[in-house]
């Protein structure tokens, strides 16, 4: 068996992992749920883009200077290990192996099978789906939940049987991915100047940062819940440094992925939002989905075919995800830390790829899928209390984790410049602080308030953190850190 993977990507992969693992399907799926959440206020939604921008890239920077520092097997393990020490790598390795990247994986593979469905719909009237929803597949579809468990296989297989296909498969459709992005943000505006649809679009989004924008406890709680809504759109490139063992030159071609492929994300992002303003309503873009657009723009038929490039592009996105997924058993057991490290540290000669981690890997996303389905799809909740949004939630604590990160490296690398050891991950922990605040005000506070009002309970963010708690205990337990088998 080989011990170690193979340095076999260069800047474009690095590059096209930053984008293609964020760029894809939060732009299309988050861009209804902000209209909903801002009432169709186009200048909070654009600026809630940008907050949510923002703060990607101070968590960049801040990352930045780390790659720049460290690099072993998995980049956010590696700095983990680094900057606090081998037990914290570990429990970090365990939460993104057990918890975050596989919650966001299932709800991706949902969201690919669902726009190629709405695609074959548009195709072919007839198509048999179980209801009908405008066009749109329907979210609680059998259908569209049989179909993603096809998608995650059939990905999954590419990955573990060969990652120079898997390669080639990111930056494909990473490319195709940007393509009806563009179309809209171009087209999508100059429809929407010709016909005035939403009131100038463009123009509102050139003065929102200097337009009065009230304070009232009103609009900063929506201002909130369509910021962390922009969190799931924006969440996806630090796995970028899942593949920093796996990078030529990686202390170098790292940190300019990250930089580059979040400033392109924010663009895109921004771009497209005002382009879908122009190129449909408000009322039908709330009801219909921004995708609605395409065929508002561009007609029947080309309208059409960019909306299978959505689907290729979730499929992209997917496939980054997963990249990151698989290699999650891998990166602890390379430590020696974790439930049979021997086995799951081990490379397949043939592919050179960890086949037992990326078994693992499959297994716990399509227990997520189950979940995600169950807890937010199903006519009735599977899970009672402990239904909560999977899409959004983790990133409480995937953000909570990384300031601890952040200021012990503040503490220890002495030797570096102001800019590099204090600035920049100052930005970081602030970033990352306001966007645990946002998600627990906008999952918790107000849901319970509701609750509240109408004699019940509720409390997403609480049944998510038990379910944390429960799952990072399990890891605790199952570490068998090297000095107890040493013994």
């Amino acid at each position: 068996m080989a011990t170690g993977l193979k340095k076999q990507y260069g800047l474009l992969m690095a590059i096209c992992m930053v984008v293609g693992t964020v760029v894809g399907s939060g732009v299309f799926f988050k861009a209804q749920t902000i209209l909903e959440k801002t009432d169709g206020d186009m200048p909070m939604g654009i600026l809630a883009w940008i907050i949510g921008g923002i703060v990607m890239i101070f968590c960049v920077l801040a990352f930045c200077v780390m790659a720049q520092r460290y690099e072993k097997v998995n980049g956010l393990v590696d700095y983990a290990e680094a900057t606090i020490g081998n037990r914290y790598a570990y429990m970090m390795g365990w939460f993104a192996t057990t918890i975050y990247t596989p919650a966001m994986t299932s709800v991706l593979s949902w969201l690919t099978a669902r726009y190629f469905l709405t695609f074959l719909k548009s195709v072919n009237p007839d198509f048999a789906l179980t209801s009908t929803d405008q066009g749109f597949a329907p979210v609680s579809s059998s259908e569209t939940f049989l179909l993603a468990g096809f998608i995650l296989i059939f990905v999954f297989a590419v990955n573990t049987l060969s990652s120079k296909l898997a390669g080639k498969l990111q930056i494909s459709a990473t490319f195709i991915k940007l393509i009806p992005l563009l179309l809209m943000a171009v087209g999508g505006i100059i429809y929407g100047v010709a016909h005035d649809i939403t009131g100038a679009p463009v123009e509102e989004a050139t003065s929102i940062l200097a337009s009065n924008f009230s304070t009232s406890t009103g609009n900063i709680s929506v201002l909130f819940g369509a910021v962390v809504a922009t969190a799931f759109a924006y969440e996806g490139w630090i796995l970028a440094t899942s593949i920093n063992s796996e990078i030529k030159n990686s202390k170098k071609n790292l940190p300019i992925a990250l930089i580059l492929g979040g400033i392109i994300i924010i663009a895109i992002y921004l771009f497209y939002y005002i382009g879908v303003a122009g190129g449909a309503t408000v009322d039908t873009l709330r009801k219909d989905g921004a995708t609605v657009a395409f065929v508002k723009v561009f007609g029947n038929v080309i309208g059409n075919i960019l909306n299978l490039f959505v689907a290729v592009s979730c499929l992209g996105t997917l496939n980054g995800l997963l990249i990151g997924c698989i290699r999650g058993m891998y990166s602890i057991s390379v430590r020696g830390y974790g439930p049979k490290a021997k086995l799951m540290k081990q490379i397949d000669p043939a592919s050179g790829m960890p086949s037992n981690s990326c078994i693992v890997g499959l297994v716990i996303v399509a227990a997520w899928l189950v979940y995600f389905y169950g807890a937010n799809l199903a006519p009735t909740g599977w899970f009672g209390k402990f239904c909560f949004d999977s899409s959004e939630l983790p990133i409480i604590t995937i953000y909570a984790l990384y300031i601890p990160m952040f200021i012990m490296f503040m503490k220890k690398e002495k030797e570096l410049p102001v800019l590099k050891r204090i600035v920049l991950p100052l930005l970081g922990v602030i970033g990352s602080g306001f966007m645990v605040f946002a998600a627990i005000y906008s999952h918790g506070y107000l849901p319970y308030l509701a609750a509240k009002e109408e004699g019940t309970f509720s409390c997403p963010v609480l049944f998510y953190l038990i379910v944390f708690a429960v799952i990072m205990a399990i890891g605790a337990i199952l570490m068998n850190p090297k000095e107890k088998k040493a013994k």
